[in-house]
């Protein structure tokens, strides 16, 4: 049996209208993912504009040590990424399998990094409450802002981790043929969860610096 008939699934009678249907359906999902933060973004930069210089002082003390090394770990994790799709899609196994692994490093290395980071916000007391590092009242608002979008860009790395350690697995054992509309699907969700984070680097950790 060929690569091809191998990733062929129901209902479909061919692997290119297999492939034009994930596709549809990862950019239809995908597409809500960005008015998602979209969203979340435009609200941000609102008030950065009603709260310039308390947004500003806010800015200044993010990491942006930490935020420097963990955008270049995921643009190279993107890198890492089509690497592999593109790989699986020419039946290039032990290459997919290679890119793919090395997006899952790039992929922990990124939430690890990030963990450091918030352990220590925590410790700087940059966590909106009672004992808040700041005295401008609006830097809560940039700190909230903060804390919602890394958070929710993290639990995204996460489940982008869980999708391509599970397809990796399934490249690994046979169980899932190489030609598969997955790979490439999975590789736009990894490509979004990029271009978010290129979109928050500037947001959070540059504006107090410009």
């Amino acid at each position: 049996m060929s690569g091809g008939q191998e990733a062929l699934r129901e209902p479909w009678d061919s692997l290119r209208r297999q492939r034009e249907a994930a596709s549809f359906g990862t950019w239809l999902f995908l597409g809500s993912e960005a008015l998602l933060f979209g969203g979340l973004m435009m609200a941000f930069a609102v008030n950065r504009v009603l709260h310039g210089d308390a947004f500003a002082a806010a800015g200044h003390e993010t990491n942006v040590v930490y935020g420097t090394v963990n955008t270049l770990v995921l643009l190279t994790s993107s890198l890492t990424m089509a690497v592999g799709a593109e790989a699986a899609r020419a039946e290039l196994r032990k290459l997919a399998l290679v890119g793919l692994s090395l997006t899952l490093v790039f992929a922990l290395a990124f939430l690890i990094i990030k963990g450091f980071e918030w352990r220590d916000d925590f410790r700087q007391h940059l966590f909106p409450g009672p004992n808040f590092k700041l005295q401008e009242s609006a830097a809560r608002i940039f700190f909230a802002f903060y804390w919602v979008m890394t958070g929710l860009h993290g639990l995204h790395v996460t489940g982008g981790i869980a999708v391509i350690g599970w397809i990796t697995w399934q490249a690994w054992t046979g169980q899932r043929a190489l030609r598969s509309p997955a790979f490439e699907a999975v590789a736009l969700y990894w490509h979004l969860v990029d271009i978010v984070w290129v979109f928050l680097y500037p947001l959070l950790y540059l504006g107090g610096r410009a």
